[in-house]
Parts: structure tokens; sequence; C-alpha cells
């Protein structure tokens, strides 16, 4: 959901982190996540929720309800193309999340879910949800392991894993002891990354065995988590990415890390620790860029890309190039590159920076 005090209501990436949106109380534009070129715009007012469906036409976008026409309540299906709407789905209370694929269109309510065939809009299912006010959820777009994480409960960390496409529940995850703050599935849905309230400790399950692979200190005080992102993979994520309330980015080394934790496990003393021992990665696989948004303004951070440099001979990977972008309610946007060695040493570097809420922003 929205938070008004900052000028940016909303932001939000496509499901290849291709293009970006924003909303303000004027409107909303869509931008090139490569460029940063400007792509589309519409004043007509606030919105709370701008959602798009990879690069087509489609965008699903919630009012903020500063004006009648635009409730909160009220979900239009718009045609960037025309210009128009081209359908609208009213409901009962407001309408806190939208998240689509190529063949489902999911709204989140505050103790609903609605599954929707996305080109019929038929209702396929209605899940009863654990109250959920500010519309926390993941969702991995891939058609053939589409899953929705939702919070199960409002005291503890526990996660609902419900299959899209088959319409039905697919297992609930203990994750955490504190109530969930932020989550993300991989793109191809085979792992979820959670945070608490708390803000400490970053933990991955795989979906499909609903088992711990991994847990990582974000530190040691507590802090928001503001977002968890996955890089893009075909199998195991090599970086995951958070942002928090202290104005920090934290980078996390997944890929590389599986790979030492394989040659471990595989050793006679790896195979006689224990897996509550085993389990936490070593530290070096952690690393922060620290001020890349004030303290306290919310951020978002996703992988947009992953370059790997292999060895060939012995089919391991050298090092990695991740493409990072940064935007943050305040109205900035910065892309990063991130260089990881196979000796865990990080480099940040700024790519470019501009000001979303200049009409005639240019990157830099």
């Amino acid at each position: 959901m929205a938070n008004h005090s900052y000028p940016i209501l909303c932001a939000s990436f496509n499901q290849d982190f291709s293009l970006f949106a924003i909303a303000t109380r004027d409107g909303f534009k869509i931008f090139d996540s490569s460029t940063g070129r400007l792509c589309y715009e519409q004043a007509i007012g606030a919105f709370t929720i701008v959602e798009m469906l990879f690069s087509s036409s489609l965008l699903a976008i919630v009012g903020a309800g500063e004006q009648p026409s635009l409730s909160p309540r009220r979900l239009c299906l718009f045609n960037t193309t025309t210009g128009h709407p081209l359908r609208e789905l009213n409901f009962l209370t407001s309408i806190l999340a939208v998240r689509m694929n190529r063949k489902r269109l999911v709204v989140l309510l505050q103790e609903k879910t609605y599954v929707y065939d996305i080109n019929s809009l038929t209702i396929l299912d209605t899940i009863d949800t654990a109250p959920n006010l500010k519309g926390l959820c993941a969702f991995s777009p891939s058609l053939d392991g589409c899953f929705l994480a939702l919070p199960a409960c409002t005291t503890r960390g526990s996660v609902l894993l419900y299959n899209v496409m088959e319409l039905q529940s697919h297992c609930e995850i203990d994750a955490h002891r504190a109530p969930l703050v932020a989550m993300v599935l991989s793109s191809n849905g085979m792992y979820i990354a959670t945070a608490s309230e708390q803000g400490t400790i970053i933990r991955v399950h795989s979906v499909s065995e609903a088992t711990k692979s991994y847990s990582f200190r974000r530190g040691t005080y507590p802090s928001t988590i503001f977002s968890l992102s996955f890089g893009p993979s075909m199998e195991i994520p090599e970086i995951l990415v958070a942002t928090s309330s202290s104005g920090s980015v934290h980078a996390f080394s997944l890929g590389l890390g599986i790979s030492q934790r394989s040659r471990r496990s595989n050793s006679f003393l790896g195979s006689m620790m224990l897996e509550s021992v085993t389990d936490a990665l070593d530290p070096a696989h952690h690393n922060v860029l620290h001020n890349a948004a004030p303290a306290g303004v919310k951020s978002y951070a996703v992988i947009r890309k992953v370059d790997k440099i292999t060895d060939p001979s012995i089919s391991e990977t050298l090092a990695c190039r991740v493409a990072i972008s940064i935007l943050t309610y305040n109205g900035y946007f910065q892309d990063y590159i991130l260089s990881i060695n196979n000796q865990d040493e990080f480099l940040w570097s700024l790519a470019r920076g501009f000001n979303l809420l200049l009409d005639d922003a240019i990157c830099s």
C-alpha cells in the first residue's frame, strides 16, 4: 500500500524487470529500466496500484480515492495503446495488491484473495486469508511454477503458498517467530525469501519441499525490510538483495555460497555437521551498500540481470556481474553494477541515476 507522506504513492516493475512504473497524486508514468526513457504517462489523478503485464499494453490500476472516479475498491484494466479502460472490477473493500501473468489475475483484499482467468475475467477461486492490512504478498509469474505467497498468520511469520495454476494450497511454512514484513518468490517459483518485523534475519526456503535452505543475518539491530529480490535464474538464483529502513542495500551471494556448501557437505566433516550449523552461510557472502537511500525513506530494489563468467574446464562460476535497480519513494532511480568474484569480493559502482519527478529528467 502507498504511504502518502512520499511523493511517489506506488512503484512496481513488470515481470521481467524491463519496465517500471511509478504513481504520484497527478497520475502514473512507465519507464524503460535499461535506458530510463519515459515510455508512457497519464495525468489523470492519484493511484496506489499500477501493475504491468510484461511489456504488453495491459495495465491493472487502482485509484487512491482522492477523486470519486478513482475508488480504491475499483480495479481498472487499462489499455495504454488506446488510453481507455478495457474492463472494471468492483469490490466491497479496498484493493491492497494486484498480480498478473499471462493466464491469471490475482486481487488481494484485506481478508480475501480472488483468482481470475485473465482473459475471460471468470473467478476461478476465492481464498479466505488472515487479515493482511498491508497487502503483503509474493508472486512467481512462471506458468510452470506459478505460486502466490500470503501471510498465514498475524502473530507469527508463517507463509501460505498457493498454486495459482492448479488452484490449490501447496503448503504452509513457519519462517519466522515475528510477523512477516517482506517476501519474494524467485521468478521460476522454486524459492521464497522472507523477512519478519524484526528485520535481522532473512530466510530462504525451497517451495517444492517447504524446507529451509539458507539463513542470512542482515544485521544485529532491528530494521524494517522494505524489499527483497532474487536474481533471474532458470534454477537456483545466484543473488538476493534487500533494502531496509537504514538506507542500505544488502546483497547475499547464494550461487557461490551453494557451490562452497556443496563441497563442504560432500566432505566427511560436512556430513557430520548438524543441518542447523550448515544452514548458516559465512558472513563473507553478505555485502552492504550504505547510504543508497536516505534513512527511513521507503526503497525498492530489483536484480534486473546477472551475467556469469565461467571456467568451462571446471564448469564453475568465477564471477558474477549483477545489474541492480533501486527506486526510492522520494523520487529517485539508481542503477548499480555489483561485481562479485569467487573469493566473495564485492565491488559496487553507480552506473546512472536521475530524479523521476522532473519533467526533463535525463539519465546520468
